[in-house]
C-alpha cells in the first residue's frame, strides 16, 4: 500500500502523462477531440490507480461508495461535453487556438490540474490508511454527493430536450430549471463539497494538513463557476442576460426575482427573501445583474444637455 502522499506524487505524474501526450497528438493533427475525452479518461485513471494502492478496496465501503459516485460523475461529464461538442460541431474554445502551441498546450496543462484538484479528495479517501465503519453522517454525505451527479445530470439533460424542441418561452423553466437558474452547476458544486467532507472520516483529525488541502476541490469548483468571466455563472449572466431581457424583459426579469440562482426552492419562497441575503447568503451577486448600456442617442443628448447647462 502507497503512501497518501505517494498517491498523489503518481497520480500527479499519470495527470501529466495523459494531458501532455493528448496535447502532442491534438497538435500533431491539429484537433480538439482528444480534449474531453482524455479529460475524463484522466479522472478514470486517477480513480483506478488509488483504488489499486490500497490493501482491501472491495471490503470498504467508504472507498467503494466514493469511487463509484466519483466515477459516474465524471463519466457523465465526459459523454455531455463530447455529445454537446459533436452536437454543435466542434468546440468554439479552441477557435484559434489549435496551431499556437504554447496556448494549446497550456489548454492541456490547465485541464491536467483541473483533473489533479478535483480528484483530490477520492485520492485521499482511496490513499487513507484509516477508513472507519460508515457512520450515519457519512452515509448522509453520500447520499448528497449521490444527489449532486443526479442534479447535474438532470439539469442537462432537461436543459438539453428544451433546446431540441426550439428553446419554448425563450428560456429554459423546465423541470429544475423552475426552483433553479444554473442547477447544473449548484450539483457541481455539492459534489465536491459533499464529497470533501466526506474524506474528513479518513483523516486523522482537524490538524490533517493533507485533508484541508484537498478542500481545493470545492474552493476550485467555486471559483472556476461563480467568478471565472468565461464560464459558469458569471459567463451566464451580467451582459450576457441582453438577448432576454430585449426580447422577454418583463417574464424574464420575474423569473429571475423569483427563482434562486443556485439552490433549488420554490419560487414563492425565494422571492420573499431579502435582497441581502441573496446577495451574500444565496450568491446572487450585483455583479451578475443586467446594466443596460445606455443608447448612443442618449448620451450624446444628455451630454449637450449638460453643457447647456
Amino acid at each position: 500500500m502507497l503512501s497518501p502522499l505517494a498517491v498523489f506524487l503518481f497520480s500527479t505524474l499519470i495527470t501529466a502523462a495523459i494531458q501532455w501526450v493528448g496535447f502532442a497528438f491534438a497538435y500533431a493533427y491539429q484537433t480538439e477531440v482528444f480534449f474531453d475525452v482524455l479529460g475524463g479518461v484522466n479522472f478514470m485513471a486517477l480513480a483506478a490507480f488509488s483504488a489499486a494502492s490500497t490493501d482491501g478496496w472491495f471490503a470498504d465501503s467508504r472507498k467503494m461508495a466514493a469511487t463509484i459516485i466519483f466515477v459516474c460523475s465524471r463519466a457523465w461529464l465526459l459523454a455531455f461535453l463530447a455529445w454537446r461538442a459533436h452536437d454543435r460541431g466542434g468546440d468554439s474554445r479552441f477557435d484559434g487556438v489549435k496551431d499556437k502551441w504554447r496556448t494549446f498546450l497550456l489548454f492541456w496543462t490547465v485541464q491536467g490540474v483541473w483533473c489533479m484538484l478535483i480528484s483530490s479528495p477520492v485520492l485521499f479517501i482511496n490513499s487513507s490508511p484509516s477508513s472507519p465503519p460508515l457512520a450515519p453522517l457519512d452515509i448522509a454525505l453520500l447520499v448528497a454527493f449521490s444527489l449532486g451527479v443526479v442534479l447535474e445530470c438532470l439539469a442537462d439533460v432537461q436543459k438539453a430536450i428544451w433546446v431540441r424542441a426550439g428553446r419554448q418561452g425563450g428560456f429554459c423553466t423546465a423541470g429544475v430549471w423552475h426552483y433553479s437558474r444554473h442547477p447544473n452547476y449548484f450539483g457541481e458544486m455539492l459534489q465536491w463539497w459533499a464529497c470533501w467532507l466526506l474524506a474528513f472520516s479518513s483523516s486523522s483529525g482537524v490538524y490533517d494538513l493533507l485533508w484541508w488541502a484537498t478542500s481545493v476541490s470545492p474552493l476550485f469548483t467555486m471559483q472556476i463557476l461563480l467568478n471565472v468571466p468565461e464560464t459558469g455563472v458569471a459567463q451566464a449572466n451580467g451582459k450576457n442576460l441582453k438577448r432576454y431581457y430585449d426580447r422577454f424583459p418583463e417574464s424574464y426579469a420575474a423569473y429571475r426575482a423569483s427563482t434562486s440562482i443556485l439552490l433549488p426552492m420554490l419560487p414563492a419562497v425565494y422571492k420573499r427573501i431579502p435582497m441581502l441575503l441573496k446577495r451574500t447568503i444565496f450568491l446572487d451577486f450585483a455583479r451578475y445583474e443586467y446594466r443596460p448600456r445606455p443608447k448612443e442617442g442618449t448620451v450624446k443628448t444628455s451630454t449637450r444637455t449638460a453643457k447647456a447647462d
